[in-house]
């Protein structure tokens, strides 16, 4: 009501329902969390994300590379190497390169000593990848600017870099050789990613690997080296061009000094060992790749080109020593002369030594040519086969006396070399002194057919004209024959009557069987004769057997000879085949044929005197083996031919057991002058007669030659098998 006491002119305000204040700071932070938690949560999605996709393009990456190299299926060098496995010869990669297979093994210790301390010190604490190194490649890279300092590699990443090689650096090759070292060391060992580094670093032009370095500028293989060498071998495939020492020797030098320095901060060399490595020469030139028994090396290259290790009998020290021999004979001799050598063990048959020409190089003595394998003259040396044969029927004996006088065979009349004759000597002393004359005397009753087949028989086939059949001509070299097939004949005498193939290669062994060049003991009454030749001036004689020969025209020259172990035979001439006035196989050929020897060493002993053999002077010889008769100087009353009627030349005789041993063997012989001499393998037996018939008591199975000679001096011959 208006003018009440306690009333108010406005209406009373309804108010909302009373709440309860909080703090300021409660209110903010009631909404604070939910949106931590959701950036949080959209954080974490996106990160996990990004990961998850970078995984998957990393992985997706890696996928693409495709398989890790492991090397293994690097091209090689083809090498020839010795029976010790030396070095004789290589050919480069089709590719133009020199690589060559190495193990940590085959490296001196010095260079993995300096190699560890200069390029990564971890290799054997890490897994393909030094953090630390590449850390400190990281920080150098940002202090740069931007320029890559310094790689951070791994010996592994740079094997992984040298067996998928990059076209520039980048961040995206870096991390390529990370992946392909982590998964390198994840299938090969430790020692395997050194052998790859062995041989795949780069030294500059077209030497890759250790040993290619090591032949190119040390020529040694690098089992041997110098603390300045292996500190060069560390340095150059940093940069081998830039460092190449045969182009830039000073820039090598610095290099290599950088890299011992380093070594001796790490401790692994003295200062002591720095300076006088530092003192050594730095190479400055590429040797020429090793070309020792390059003809050999050729053929055996030829024949098995697939291969890429070639294993020969031959001793690489006695090859180069016989090389260097040559080389400086030829050059004493003539400019246009060419010489060859075999060395040959003559109880395997195995070639220590093969010399085809006096230089590889020399257009002019045609060096590419391999002599050893030439078809020449033979000269005189095949008269000791001539002689082995007789001593084998029982014609002759070292001490018979034959006539060194003129003869005529039809048309053909033989002269010796200096156109005198020497009246009546020995078989020995005509053998020693290269008689002519007594030699075809000899031979005509040996047969040159028979001779001709006896040494093919051997391994030392006679090459004649086409159409034409030997004769009496072959005796003095009317036929031609090769330095291997008479080295082989030759061994066959050294090994008392029968002859091995020549081998080669490494393991081999024997071709076929041993081959019946002549009866044991006529071999080694040839070589007993041999041994009593006259040695070249200033030689001395006795410890060699030998024979020289001289072609007709001079030219050819030629020296073969043998000891208890070894045979070797020396040719000398022009490959073309034009004469050498004044060489002579005594005075050209023997010299060196005695050079050779003796840088085998100590001669080795010849074989004792078989079972058979008869040592006799000529007063002590039987009556028929006193003095040879021929066709042309023997008495014109020699009486009924005489003919060995059985057995018949190439039977086969069955033994009866008889008393101690075996039942005599019967030898009927129709006509000749009595008394009749009856030898068996060249020796005289004493045996009993019943009229034309004799009974010989058999020494034991296996061949045996049946001689009977009578009065006049006719002879008949038969080859039998006792079994």
């Amino acid at each position: 009501m208006p003018g009440a006491r306690g009333t108010s002119p406005h209406p009373p305000r309804v108010l909302a329902p009373a709440r309860h204040p909080l703090p300021q700071g409660e209110r903010e932070g009631s909404r604070s969390p939910a949106r931590w938690r959701i950036w949080l949560v959209s954080l974490t999605a996106v990160t996990l994300t990004l990961c998850l996709a970078l995984i998957i393009a990393a992985a997706w990456w890696i996928e693409q590379l495709g398989p890790a190299p492991l090397g293994k299926n690097l091209t090689y060098s083809a090498q020839v190497m010795d029976r010790n496995g030396k070095l004789l010869r290589a050919y480069a990669t089709p590719a133009g390169r020199w690589r060559f297979p190495a193990e940590p093994t085959d490296v001196d210790p010095r260079f993995f000593d300096l190699l560890f301390a200069y390029e990564d010190r971890r290799f054997y604490d890490h897994h393909g990848v030094d953090p630390w190194a590449l850390g400190r490649a990281a920080l150098q890279f940002i202090a740069a600017g931007g320029h890559i300092v310094s790689g951070g590699s791994t010996l592994t990443m740079q094997v992984a870099r040298l067996l998928e090689p990059r076209e520039h650096r980048s961040l995206k090759a870096k991390l390529k050789q990370i992946v392909r070292a982590i998964e390198i060391e994840r299938h090969l060992s430790k020692d395997e990613v050194l052998a790859l580094y062995l041989r795949l670093a780069p030294y500059g032009g077209n030497l890759e690997g250790i040993r290619a370095a090591t032949l190119a500028y040390f020529g040694k293989e690098p089992r041997r080296l110098t603390l300045g060498e292996a500190a060069l071998l560390v340095a150059l495939p940093q940069s081998p061009e830039a460092r190449r020492p045969d182009r830039f020797p000073q820039l090598a030098r610095d290099a290599r000094d950088r890299v011992l320095e380093r070594a001796a901060e790490a401790g692994v060399i003295t200062k002591a060992q720095v300076a006088r490595a530092k003192a050594e020469a730095v190479p400055r030139a590429r040797r020429p790749m090793l070309m020792r028994a390059p003809h050999l090396a050729d053929r055996v290259m030829a024949e098995a080109s697939d291969q890429s290790i070639h294993r020969l009998t031959i001793e690489a020290g006695l090859q180069t020593s016989l090389e260097e021999l040559v080389r400086e004979r030829a050059r004493s001799i003539g400019p246009d002369v060419s010489v060859a050598i075999i060395a040959v063990d003559h109880a395997t048959g195995e070639v220590l030594a093969r010399v085809g020409s006096a230089d590889y190089f020399d257009e002019r003595r045609a060096g590419q040519v391999d002599m050893t394998v030439a078809l020449r003259s033979p000269g005189s040396t095949l008269k000791p086969f001539i002689y082995g044969l007789g001593f084998e029927d029982g014609l002759i004996h070292p001490e018979t006396l034959i006539e060194d006088r003129p003869v005529r065979y039809g048309g053909y009349a033989p002269e010796n070399f200096d156109s005198t004759y020497q009246g009546t000597v020995s078989v020995r002393r005509a053998l020693q002194l290269s008689l002519n004359v007594p030699a075809i005397m000899v031979l005509d009753k040996v047969g040159p057919m028979r001779l001709a087949a006896r040494l093919a028989q051997a391994g030392g086939k006679l090459i004649l004209p086409a159409g034409e059949t030997p004769g009496l001509a072959i005796g003095l070299g009317g036929a031609g024959i090769t330095l291997a097939d008479l080295v082989r004949l030759y061994a066959g005498l050294a090994r008392l009557g029968t002859t091995v193939a020549l081998t080669e290669r490494r393991g081999a062994g024997y071709a076929g069987q041993p081959q019946r060049l002549m009866e044991p003991v006529a071999a080694w009454q040839v070589g007993n004769v041999l041994r009593g030749a006259p040695p070249p001036d200033n030689a001395a004689g006795g410890w060699i057997a030998f024979k020289t020969g001289t072609s007709y025209g001079y030219r050819d020259a030629w020296a073969i000879g043998f000891d208890g172990k070894h045979t070797i035979g020396a040719w000398v001439g022009r490959p073309d085949g034009a004469p050498v006035p004044g060489i002579l196989g005594r005075t050209s050929a023997a010299p060196i044929l005695f050079d050779a020897f003796a840088r085998l060493g100590p001669p080795a002993e010849f074989p004792s005197a078989p079972r058979g053999v008869l040592l006799a002077s000529y007063a002590k010889l039987p009556h028929p083996l006193q003095r040879f008769q021929t066709n042309g100087l023997a008495s014109e009353n020699k009486g009924p031919p005489l003919r060995i009627m059985f057995p018949p030349n190439g039977a086969s005789l069955e033994l009866a057991s008889g008393g101690d041993g075996f039942a005599p063997i019967p030898l009927k012989v129709t006509g000749g002058r009595q008394p009749l001499t009856i030898l068996v393998n060249g020796t005289p037996r004493t045996t009993r007669r019943a009229r034309h018939a004799f009974a010989i008591a058999p020494d034991g199975i296996g061949f045996v030659r049946l001689t009977v000679m009578d009065a006049a001096g006719q002879t008949d011959s038969v080859l039998v098998r006792l079994q």
